[in-house]
């Protein structure tokens, strides 16, 4: 490939990255590392943190319920799908949160725009164009010394990211980053705005490159799964120590209209085998007291199961917290399957954006109102 190829294949490859003016945060602030993991296609809260002593569970879901003795028992109403059975060392020591029935006023049930409403933190009926992580670095900048503000593993979809402000990074591997940046060779002159915004982007990728050429040799034993290899290439971002807030990750595959019994097991296990390796890398590194990894999903499912095995597009769902400094135990309230909505769906405790002012507040020190465009209470999830 040459310098022409790359560029052509710029918008391919995963990158985005463009450089504000900057008014510094202090360095210490995100110094809090930020671990986002994305559960694409809507996770099933109520087969995730299973309230196995509510008869109108079992009810609803006569072949897709987790069976009593099976669900590894959390407390005396809740417990987990017996595939997340890796998590329970992260629950045991009290560094696991999770928060139930997680949603937001006027669902949308649209992948899309579901999606979009997460990213952006929007309203339900208010169109943004720019992710809520964008949104904070432009009003609190990442140090002009990180490599990025964020870096996204493993796909295009910037999320939370997106935006026109916020340097970004995407890339399947760092190996494969590192060989496709060695082929820029920035020029320095450009003679109209579109060149010369492809020439600062190459500048940028390969001054990127530079801090993020590491060759930490793990002692973590990285799941041989995509996910798996996703984790790895996030460890090794951050075990570069070049600077960079936030991490995105993914895992897709979680819009189980039929089937989902054995489909879901599998991705329960994929995700709490990638969260306990990725645990063990930060410890590893010693990145796990400043590190705080958050799940979120679209949506969640509808309660009652369909008649294709599986349980179609609904509100509330669960989501995790973890990190050396995460206050562990069970936040929100339990769902209350007695009091379903004229759809079917169950009502929301928590709003989504409750768990970003806790990121922004609690984590990372700064002031919510801008990003989140309103007060929202934080979770006291985190410890001091």
């Amino acid at each position: 490939m040459d310098r022409r190829e790359f560029v052509r294949t710029l918008g391919a490859l995963p990158l985005a990255l463009s450089l504000p003016a900057y008014g510094d945060a202090p360095a210490s602030t995100y110094r809090q590392l930020l671990v986002l993991i994305e559960l694409k296609g809507g996770n099933d809260g109520l087969n995730t943190l299973v309230p196995y002593a509510d008869e109108n569970y079992y009810a609803l879901r006569p072949r897709l319920a987790i069976a009593r003795d099976q669900v590894l028992q959390l407390d005396e109403r809740s417990g987990l799908h017996p595939a997340l059975k890796p998590l329970l060392p992260l629950w045991q020591s009290g560094e696991l949160a999770i928060v139930q029935g997680i949603g937001y006023p006027g669902p949308n049930l649209s992948h899309f725009r579901s999606i979009e409403i997460w990213d952006t933190a929007s309203k339900s009926d208010q169109y943004l164009d720019e992710g809520w992580l964008s949104r904070t670095f432009r009003q609190a900048p990442a140090p002009r010394e990180f490599a990025a503000d964020g870096v996204v593993v493993g796909g295009h979809d910037l999320g939370p990211l997106a935006g026109s402000t916020a340097r970004v990074i995407a890339l399947a591997s760092t190996e494969r980053f590192l060989r496709q940046a060695r082929l820029a060779t920035p020029a320095e002159h450009a003679s109209n705005a579109a060149l010369r915004h492809i020439l600062r982007v190459e500048r940028d990728i390969v001054q990127a490159a530079a801090r993020f050429d590491t060759g930490h040799a793990f002692q973590t034993q990285f799941p041989r799964t995509g996910f798996g290899n996703g984790v790895r290439t996030a460890a090794q971002v951050i075990a570069a120590r070049a600077g960079v807030a936030a991490v995105k990750l993914s895992l897709n595959g979680f819009d189980t209209h039929s089937n989902q019994a054995g489909v879901h097991a599998r991705l329960l296990q994929t995700f709490a085998d990638g969260m306990a390796a990725l645990k063990q890398a930060l410890v590893e590194l010693g990145r796990w007291d400043d590190a705080l990894v958050m799940t979120y999903a679209e949506f969640g499912r509808r309660p009652r199961q369909n008649a294709s095995g599986g349980t179609d597009h609904g509100t509330a769902s669960v989501h995790f917290l973890a990190g050396g400094r995460v206050s562990g135990g069970l936040y929100g309230a339990a769902p209350a399957l007695d009091r379903l909505d004229g759809t079917g769906n169950l009502p929301f405790a928590v709003d989504f954006r409750e768990l970003y002012a806790t990121v922004l507040e609690r984590w990372w020190g700064i002031d919510s109102y801008g990003p989140l465009g309103g007060r929202f209470r934080p979770l006291d999830v985190i410890r001091t």
